[in-house]
């Protein structure tokens, strides 16, 4: 256990009660809150500032959190083993945990160098056609995911490389920037190659902050910011994305992931147990194993399903439960000149400030909470420069969730990088702006003609969140 987790249980058990936080209308001006997860907010500004528990988390809950903690963090082992309960990694996987992606609970990136291997991140794979769900339709010998690693008896799918080309260009003072356009090439593939119809979207791993206060945003709240046909003129039509559920085995909307294709956090957890890692789970109980990969079909896979119920709860809450770091500098004149900046901008029209939570169903501090992610969770089209040609359930080929902006600014104090993006081509939160298009072309032009002073105060404020 983390030695920062265990002084912050000293702590919280002898914490006077915070108070209920106040509701505050939709349509509120203030200046934004220096606490952006309500109450759950942790005052932090360390290496391990994603890997605190809510600050109101009762005492039950927080023995359930450590647990989680354990299990996120605990390396799978291959079956048979002398620990039942965690052995059945693969036959195929990307990584052993679930924090071989999200280390210290935050982002991954791409490799440094060409022909490095995947360490958080991954690939996703379909063919043209949906599943029998309405989901991307896997390719047939190697899934809807490209496993780079295997247990000893079966071998991986297959390796990727990526190449970079710079693309230069100028803001209107004159000043020079260049951005990085990735390509992606597959080697040591073990069944064939992918075809041409293959469509291939990269994914680096994101911050696992905050994520139950978003599961708790009321659907009448997301509803009502949703324009699909753009109704008010404002060149910005977000849409839900409607997705499969496979814990309720129904169609809902979905709020996770980089094209929103996850409608809770038990499907989220149980879906990447079963493609990050090979492990199978009572909604998820097949093993990655398309036909032509008989040796994986064969492999020795331990109990069935490998993660269970009990576990798969406790790892949920985990990831529930996770705070947001409280944010910084909120006084200094720079970051306050660019809050009004970002909304002058119009950032502000997808990375919506403050929701007010609804009744969470298992977790009560969830519930009722003023918070501020900056994000709709709608599907936006973001142009061709961002777009990956592969739709997932309704989200199109250039259509992305807007990513929560909370934490940002904190990404390099805990993993030591500043790689943005799904696919973590943006080497900075500014070139994460210039690569903005589509529905937010008009914002990112309003930044190219900003001022350096302002660029930098504009940049104050995010990394003030």
């Amino acid at each position: 256990m983390k030695h920062a987790a265990w002084s912050y249980l000293l702590i919280l058990l002898f914490m006077p009660p915070l108070s209920h936080a106040a509701e505050m209308p939709r349509d509120a001006v203030s200046a934004i809150s220096d606490s952006p997860g309500g109450e759950t907010t942790q005052q932090t500004r360390g290496r391990n500032s994603f890997s605190l528990p809510a600050a109101s988390i009762s005492r039950e809950d927080l023995r359930v959190f450590f647990f989680g903690n354990k299990l996120f963090n605990t390396n799978w082992v291959i079956a048979p083993a002398s620990v039942k309960s965690l052995d059945g990694l693969g036959p195929t996987f990307n990584r052993v945990s679930c924090s071989g992606c999200h280390l210290r609970d935050g982002r991954g990136q791409p490799p440094e160098h060409k022909g490095d291997e995947l360490l958080s991140m991954l690939i996703r794979l379909s063919i043209p056609g949906k599943n029998d769900v309405g989901g991307p339709k896997p390719h047939p010998a190697y899934g809807d995911q490209l496993n780079d690693r295997a247990i000893p008896s079966v071998r991986a799918e297959g390796k990727v490389m990526i190449e970079t080309t710079e693309l230069p260009g100028h803001f209107a003072d004159g000043t020079a920037y260049s951005l990085a356009a990735p390509t992606y090439h597959f080697t040591d593939l073990s069944f064939g190659p992918l075809g041409p119809d293959i469509m291939i979207s990269p994914r680096v791993a994101p911050a696992v902050i905050g994520l139950g206060l978003l599961e708790a945003i009321q659907e009448q709240d997301l509803q009502a910011l949703a324009d699909p046909d753009d109704r008010d003129k404002d060149g910005i039509s977000g849409r839900l994305n409607h997705v499969w559920d496979q814990s309720q085995k129904n169609q809902r909307i979905g709020r996770f992931g980089w094209k929103s294709n996850a409608p809770s956090l038990v499907h989220q957890n149980a879906a990447a147990a079963n493609g990050d890692i090979g492990i199978t789970s009572s909604l998820f109980p097949n093993e990655n194993c398309p036909a032509p990969q008989s040796a994986c079909q064969k492999a020795p896979t331990g109990k069935t399903p490998q993660l269970s119920d009990k576990f798969l709860e406790k790892l949920t809450l985990y990831t529930q439960t996770l705070a947001v770091p409280a944010r910084r500098n909120t006084s200094d004149p720079d970051v306050l000149v660019g809050e009004k900046l970002f909304a002058s901008v119009g950032c502000g029209g997808c990375h919506i400030q403050m929701f007010v939570t609804g009744r969470h169903p298992t977790v009560p501090i969830l519930s009722n909470q003023t918070i501020h992610p900056f994000t709709d969770l709608l599907l936006h089209d973001m142009g061709e420069g961002l777009a990956d040609g592969r739709p997932d359930f309704e989200a199109t080929g250039s259509e992305w969730r807007t990513a929560p902006l909370w934490g940002i600014g904190l990404v390099e104090a805990v993993n030591k990088h500043t790689r943005f993006l799904h696919d973590g081509r943006a080497r900075s939160v500014e070139e994460a702006i210039l690569w903005h298009g589509g529905e937010a072309e008009r914002s990112k032009e309003n930044y190219l003609f900003l001022k350096a002073q302002e660029r930098r105060q504009l940049l104050a404020f995010l990394n003030s969140l």
